[in-house]
């Protein structure tokens, strides 16, 4: 794929795929990357996962918490507020809309 459309393309959903894998459970930063290249989305760079959490956590939509590590340094762990769970449940309904009405096109089956 097009790494400057695949670009444009992650700019687009990176918040509602972060609010899809939070709403699963509570995850770290380097967590969340890992979850997002194992979906096949490729990897994911910290100066762009980072502002997206920051973001998601200054409009409420999720709660940070510093950790302990037992074997490592403290991690800061995410998760859903309950404004984020309604706010994930509303975008996955727009995505699966939008996803497709794109895929329609691509189709020829136009509604």
């Amino acid at each position: 794929m097009d790494h400057d459309r695949r670009g444009q393309w992650l700019r687009g959903v990176l918040d509602v795929c972060v609010l899809a894998l939070l709403g699963r459970r509570e995850s770290y930063g380097y967590e969340l990357a890992q979850a997002l290249d194992q979906a096949g989305l490729g990897q994911i760079q910290g100066g762009t996962l980072y502002p997206v959490l920051l973001r998601l956590q200054r409009s409420g939509l999720i709660t940070a918490e510093w950790r302990e590590g037992g074997t490592g340094p403290a991690r800061k762990y995410y998760r859903l507020t309950p404004d984020g769970e309604q706010t994930a449940r509303r975008l996955a309904a727009d995505w699966t809309a939008f996803a497709g009405r794109v895929d329609a096109i691509f189709r020829e089956e136009l509604p």
